[in-house]
């Protein structure tokens, strides 16, 4: 199986996420790395939600993410797009941007492409971080889950955004947070704390 081939199956972060989808989001919504599309549905159901944009780079998700969404009579509010990260995006800016990152640390397989977020586990996360301030309207907000396994420092985050704990879930090897980011010092890079 191609690396690309893999589409992220909805799981414990997935529906710790899905929780404050389904609670806090409205206007127009960026679905980050859509895999299924389990977030950009939820969105998109949502009265509040005018527009819902869902990305991934792995094209098998899109499609899937698309036929899930017709199933769901919500297809019409939701635009597709395969994009690594913010490439495919052009200056188009959002009211609120879900994330459910690749967050494990590498264990150098072929086949990891929906669960690894770097050789430490935070690379992806905090290349998305890095650009993600330009994409929010004023007022605009982050939604994202990360783990305890992914070597993620909270306090390098809090010098580019205000960082509000949503939730922690213990599990049995790990913890998953559920946190909100509004943008404070949109010129740290912070790819550069590793």
């Amino acid at each position: 199986m191609k690396e690309l081939d893999q589409i992220y199956k909805p799981d414990e972060d997935s529906f710790l996420l899905l929780k404050y989808v389904e609670r806090l989001v409205a206007g127009s919504v960026l679905d980050m790395g859509t895999g299924s599309g389990i977030q950009a549905i939820a969105a998109a159901r949502k009265r509040e939600v005018h527009e819902v944009t869902a990305v991934d780079i792995n094209p098998n998700a899109i499609e899937e993410a698309f036929k899930r969404s017709k199933l769901e009579g919500v297809s019409g509010k939701i635009e597709f797009k395969v994009s690594n990260l913010f490439d495919g995006l052009g200056c188009r800016k959002f009211d609120w941007i879900v994330f459910n990152p690749p967050y494990l640390p590498s264990e150098g397989t072929v086949d990891e492409t929906s669960w690894v977020g770097g050789e430490y586990g935070c690379e992806l996360l905090l290349r998305f971080l890095d650009e993600a301030s330009k994409y929010l309207n004023p007022d605009g907000r982050i939604l994202l889950v990360y783990s305890s396994l992914s070597g993620m420092d909270l306090a390098k985050i809090r010098k580019r955004y205000t960082v509000t704990l949503l939730e922690e879930k213990p599990l049995f090897f790990e913890s998953l947070y559920c946190i909100m980011l509004t943008p404070i010092n949109p010129s740290s890079d912070l790819t550069k704390i590793l």
